[in-house]
């Protein structure tokens, strides 16, 4: 488990952090979901400039239940997160872990690609940067791999997973994330369509390569960029 309080191990952290930012930060603010001079859709701009509603989205308070067909129970006890793959420093938490970890409340919004979005959403988690960071990922690391204790996985470029408002998420709303939503903790990814954001997520593997997830590679979009009403692959 990663410990702060180990002055050589913090400052490696630090670093790391410095490196990702070096390496992916041009490219995170570049990325059409901050960057498009043509977005499409409606509503006054959102929090990177982008109209508040996606093209062919409507704006819900509910929040429906999508998933794989079952919603696994995940104990606290039992909780466990991986991090691997392409890192010099491989490590795995588990829920006493994941709390030491910088925690982080946001507002975002949430857009899935069955058109739908729910605005203004209150999160509390952990910035998947920062779990990645501990991990310390080779210079060849490029792409992200997210599993869910479902089977389910969805995958990121770095310069998508490493933005500030994705998150590890425990908390929405106020309240511990409901298991029907991915509780104990889900990804959430507020400038991507929501299923690039693993419910249940166990997981997150650098990767070198490319390597689709499960709706990827079922003919969703690989880049998922809701002001281009990219949903599907052409």
């Amino acid at each position: 488990m990663p410990d702060d309080n180990d002055d050589p191990k913090l400052a490696r952290i630090v670093e790391a952090r410095l490196k990702l930012r070096d390496r992916f930060g041009a490219a995170s603010y570049a990325t059409p979901s901050q960057a498009d001079p043509t977005p499409r859709g409606s509503g006054p701009p959102n929090r990177h400039g982008m109209p508040q509603l996606p093209i062919d989205q409507v704006s819900t308070e509910k929040w429906p239940v999508l998933d794989l067909g079952r919603q696994p129970e995940v104990s606290h006890a039992r909780w466990k997160l991986v991090v691997d793959g392409a890192c010099v420093r491989p490590y795995e938490l588990d829920w006493a872990g994941f709390g030491a970890l910088e925690q982080t409340s946001d507002v975002s919004d949430f857009h899935c690609v069955t058109k739908w979005s729910r605005l203004d959403v209150p999160w509390r988690g952990v910035r998947v940067a920062e779990a990645i960071a501990h991990a310390e990922p080779r210079d060849g690391a490029r792409f992200v791999l997210f599993h869910a204790t479902d089977g389910y996985t969805t995958n990121l470029p770095l310069a998508e997973a490493l933005k500030p408002d994705v998150l590890l998420v425990h908390t929405a709303d106020g309240k511990p994330l409901a298991r029907v939503h991915g509780g104990p903790v889900r990804v959430i990814t507020p400038q991507l369509y929501a299923w690039k954001g693993a419910k249940w997520v166990c997981r997150i593997e650098l990767m070198t390569a490319d390597r689709r997830g499960f709706w990827e590679a079922r003919g969703y979009s690989n880049t998922a960029y809701p002001w281009r009403n990219d949903r599907y692959s052409t």
